[in-house]
């Protein structure tokens, strides 16, 4: 079930890997400017995070001959350690001191929808179940957008 996937999967992992470079590339031509504050930077990493998730798990199911149970557990594992990036930034988030920021439940809860859909994608495929790739290709496109938000509103947010 998981070779009817490849034409998506090689997009997807051409396209991540593009947009990881991307945004490195952006965010060091400011990269003074963004260090500078508390949660700027860990925002920056678990978006990269997100997207090199996308990556991995698009290029796991490229692997010749990969079957569910790999794909699921690897995709699981991969999921974990992004999750610990996005972790990370969320608390920094939550507890940034500045009394203005009224969107701050925002700036974390986009990161964490490509991780949910990927953990369930991962438990479904390792299951059998083929709704699974379904929910990889829906974690990729979320890892995208989100990063892409995160991504663009950290260097509009340097330039205030």
């Amino acid at each position: 079930m998981i070779e009817e996937w490849s034409e998506f999967n090689v997009a997807m992992a051409g396209a991540t890997a593009a947009l990881v470079g991307l945004v490195i590339v952006a965010s060091s031509v400011n990269i003074g400017e963004i260090i500078k504050s508390r949660t700027l930077t860990a925002r920056l990493l678990a978006g990269i995070a997100a997207l090199v998730l996308a990556l991995a798990v698009s290029a796991i199911s490229l692997v010749p001959g990969i079957d569910r149970f790999w794909f699921g557990v690897v995709t699981i594992f991969v999921t974990v350690l992004a999750a610990i990036f996005q972790v990370h930034a969320t608390r920094l988030i939550a507890t940034d001191p500045d009394p203005a920021d009224q969107a701050r439940p925002l700036k974390y809860l986009v990161g964490f929808l490509p991780l949910f859909a990927y953990l369930a994608a991962g438990a479904l495929v390792w299951a059998g179940h083929p709704a699974g790739l379904y929910l990889a290709a829906a974690g990729c496109l979320l890892a995208i957008v989100s990063a892409i938000v995160v991504s663009w509103v950290a260097l509009v947010e340097v330039l205030r």
